[in-house]
């Protein structure tokens, strides 16, 4: 029978659809034709597959050969088809066994010595085969990812002589270890480096414990990035799900993810130079953006006045949607973007308006020119706005104090309030809905009235007094997880958003 078909994966945003590789041998003149709407990439596995079958010491089928990858209509890039159309023809021709294709997937690329090279997004296609309870092959470069995905069945192969000596019952292959312990978020800058900016810290607690968009407004130098960049380190460890979806993405990109990093949540810091596309992702071939590697993490837009106003404005559906759809005219992708923003920026262009010890020299339609950069919408959508005013020079030179407090002591405190919200509703409060704000925002009667009252002086929008209340939920949660918000939950919520 001259008939073989081998599985593999394609990659299609973070989903890794199942491709069926037939292999088909036939009379007439000798070539290689492969079909099933293959991209460049795909078309030249047809040289490296018979430089690198010859050079295993296999032999070449002089004959027809076609190679269909099902679905015809799923476009395939890359090289990551290589093993699995090698093996194929090779199983077409009675060079190989078929008994085990039936039930493993391959991934890899071919060199022309027979070499497998590593390829992207094969954490995805471990997901999809551990579900369908298939064993997947995958070169040795790919161990570390593969590594992570517990229960999957994955093997490890230096060659393609490796794996046809496998199939053949030479030697067995080799599983790709075990992944690293579960990340403590003992790594990282720690807040006990943080002198002083009680406020500020206490915004970044409460920004942690309920997953909340922050902004910091201050002049240069008060430590605005610093409290930014301790934010991953006081959030709760990623779960093994969690984890995997992310690092999901980061294969998907085809960055290198550090197994024993994988459970602390991304933080992702772009220049203001940044396109639109870089932040939303996007590309021929949809690629995530920052927003998306960012997911489960944090996403910090330092210097936020100076983005692209439609640059930043990409930005507002993703944060109410928690995903992104990238669309193109052959092909559409979605990409998870539940990130937490972090934005700091300066009061005004020089950066000292309302600074006792620096005089500023902006004019006022300056400094109102300057924060018209971020339009009203997006500014609507951040949950907590703290000022970080300079600290004394004496305080930073001092031993430290109670109240410097370090990440480990905080990160206790956030995890105890965000059981209260799991086990609410199962998510952050941030990311509740509605209606579910209905049921966990219970207010009496006296702190409804007061409530609403200072909304409507203040003028703030039904989405600002929605975000009011998950910020005061998350303040009660820190409090003990009080069933009814009281007084002195809302006040301090809304003193978070004075824009």
């Amino acid at each position: 029978m001259s008939l073989a078909v081998t599985l593999s994966r394609a990659q299609e945003g973070v989903a890794a659809p199942q491709v069926m590789v037939e292999v088909h041998l036939s009379g007439g003149l000798p070539g290689t034709n492969i079909v099933g709407l293959p991209e460049a990439a795909v078309r030249e596995a047809r040289d490296r597959v018979r430089v690198a079958i010859q050079n295993t010491a296999f032999e070449y089928p002089n004959r027809k050969v076609t190679v269909n990858l099902a679905p015809a209509e799923l476009p395939k890039d890359g090289g990551r088809f290589d093993l699995a159309i090698a093996l194929g023809i090779l199983a077409a021709g009675g060079q190989v066994p078929r008994e085990k294709l039936d039930d493993c997937e391959f991934l890899g690329e071919l060199a022309l010595s027979g070499a497998l090279r590593g390829v992207s997004g094969v954490l995805p296609a471990l997901l999809r085969a551990r579900a369908r309870g298939r064993r997947v092959v995958v070169p040795r470069a790919n161990a570390a990812e593969a590594a992570l995905v517990a229960d999957a069945e994955v093997l490890v192969a230096d060659t393609l002589a490796d794996v046809c000596g496998w199939l053949r019952g030479a030697h067995d292959l080799a599983p790709p270890g075990e992944a690293s312990a579960i990340y403590d978020g003992t790594i990282g800058p720690d807040l006990a480096d943080v002198r002083g900016q009680l406020q500020a810290r206490r915004a970044l607690e409460i920004a942690a414990a309920g997953g909340h968009h922050l902004l910091l407004l201050g002049p240069p130098g008060t430590g605005k990035t610093m409290l930014a960049e301790r934010l991953p380190g006081i959030l709760p460890p990623l779960t093994e799900s969690e984890a995997l979806e992310t690092c999901a993405i980061l294969s998907v990109a085809g960055q290198t993810v550090d197994p024993k990093l994988w459970r602390r949540r991304p933080f992702r810091a772009p220049h203001h130079t940044s396109s639109a596309v870089a932040l939303v992702g996007g590309g021929a071939v949809p690629r995530p953006g920052e927003i998306s590697l960012a997911h489960n993490g944090v996403l910090f837009l330092d210097e936020l006045p100076e983005f692209g106003r439609h640059v930043l404005d990409v930005l507002r559906e993703p944060m109410e949607s928690g995903h992104i759809v990238i669309s193109r005219a052959a092909r559409q992708s979605t990409f998870p973007a539940q990130f937490q923003l972090v934005a700091a920026m300066n009061p005004c262009p020089c950066g000292y308006a309302g600074d006792p010890r620096q005089r500023c020299q902006c004019t006022p339609d300056q400094v109102q020119r300057y924060r018209g950069r971020v339009s009203g919408p997006l500014m609507d959508r951040l949950d907590l706005c703290i000022e970080v005013p300079r600290v004394p020079l004496g305080e930073l030179g001092t031993p430290r104090g109670p109240n410097d407090e370090d990440s480990g002591t905080v990160r206790s405190r956030v995890i105890k309030a965000r059981q209260h919200g799991l086990m609410r509703a199962g998510r952050a409060n941030a990311e509740i809905s509605t209606r579910e704000l209905e049921r966990d925002c219970a207010l009496g009667p006296a702190e409804r009235h007061w409530f609403e009252g200072a909304l409507e002086r203040l003028g703030y929008s039904a989405r600002a007094y929605h975000r009011t209340l998950r910020v005061a939920r998350t303040i009660a949660d820190l409090d003990g997880g009080a069933a009814l918000l009281d007084r002195s939950h809302l006040a301090e919520a809304l003193m978070y958003r004075r824009f």
